[in-house]
């Protein structure tokens, strides 16, 4: 997957969280990110916050330490 569309993605999922309490919005895109994205597209997700890509929303970096990892490929 391109970075921009996974960004995008990210970035979709932490605004519909931003209209939550902080820490409940936190939590919500840690647990969809964990619960639905494919082991891939996390492991792409972490390369990418790593790297110090840019574009993703506050709250979507604030979330990633929350996300589950998964095992490497």
């Amino acid at each position: 997957m391109s970075p921009d569309k996974l960004i995008y993605m990210a970035n979709q999922i932490a605004t519909f969280f931003e209209s939550k309490p902080h820490d409940e919005g936190v939590r919500g895109i840690a647990d969809h990110i964990s619960d639905f994205w494919e082991p891939r597209m996390r492991r792409q997700f972490f390369q990418l916050v790593e790297a110090g890509a840019a574009g993703f929303k506050p709250l979507v970096l604030e979330a990633a330490p929350q996300i589950r990892r998964p095992a490497e490929a």
